[in-house]
């Protein structure tokens, strides 16, 4: 019977389970998250080598002209090492870690959810999801209320597929925030897209400014998408400190160098 129950667990059937209950699911970028870390045993003893977590998304990849939605990770985190789980027997113990910096909001389409699990050999692996509503990083946040401003509207949030500028953190999209202009760009821009890289003294921006096309030369330039320039700036912390209004009239001064 034993054997027969090994069996049944190697599959999924009467093996452990595992359960975060988290004691926040609203959070920011870059926030502490705490909870409980829940396990039963099953039918059999269980070996487990780990307990882990997986801070997950989904990003946007064109491929053959057709967009797909792909999985992705943005970060792992070990909660408890090597032990054993007793058959029937309940776990339960305290965990923390911080959401990376650049954990995507969830604006737009862009789900984030954690995804724990167990790792034991030779079976399947039980996994538990929870689903999160990431704000931005506070970084981030004085950013968006200084593009708001400047008369932005924001019009979608995407996470894209962009191996060159998410290598920065390691992965292979990046989370695009577009804006159309309402008010005194507007006539110059016809949209603002913004990529942010905030860390523990300040934010990187990746700015893309996508300029309205004004005669023939232009309606060309924009066929060409030579009308769209990429500016990179960043704001310490001392800046971001000054206020939304103070970053607002810095990114004017930029856009306008670039409209």
């Amino acid at each position: 019977m034993s054997m027969f129950k090994r069996m049944l667990a190697s599959v999924g059937i009467g093996a452990a389970k595992v359960d975060l209950m988290l004691h926040q699911d609203v959070v920011k970028a870059g926030d502490m998250i705490s909870g409980i870390i829940r396990i039963e045993g099953g039918r059999v003893d269980q070996e487990v080598n780990d307990v882990y977590a997986f801070i997950m998304t989904r990003y946007l990849r064109e491929q053959n002209d057709t967009k797909r939605e792909v999985e992705a990770a943005v970060s792992k985190f070990l909660l408890a090492g090597k032990f054993t789980v007793k058959a029937e027997q309940v776990y339960e113990f305290p965990v923390s870690f911080q959401l990376p910096a650049n954990t995507p909001v969830t604006m737009g389409r862009t789900p984030v959810w954690i995804q724990t699990g167990l790792d034991i050999n030779e079976t399947v692996d039980p996994k538990d999801q929870d689903r999160l509503e990431v704000r931005p990083h506070p970084h981030s946040a004085v950013i968006l209320d200084a593009v708001s401003q400047l008369g932005f509207r924001l019009r979608k949030v995407d996470c894209e597929y962009a191996p060159n500028y998410g290598r920065t953190y390691g992965l292979p999209f990046v989370q695009e925030f577009e804006f159309i202009p309402a008010s005194q760009f507007r006539g110059q821009l016809d949209e603002l897209e913004i990529v942010f890289y905030p860390d523990e003294n300040g934010v990187d921006l990746l700015l893309q400014i996508d300029r309205k096309a004004r005669g023939l030369a232009g309606f060309f330039s924009e066929a060409l998408d030579t009308d769209e320039r990429f500016v990179r700036l960043r704001f310490d912390r001392n800046q971001l400190a000054s206020g939304a209004s103070f970053i607002a009239g810095q990114l004017a001064d930029t856009i306008r160098r670039y409209a």
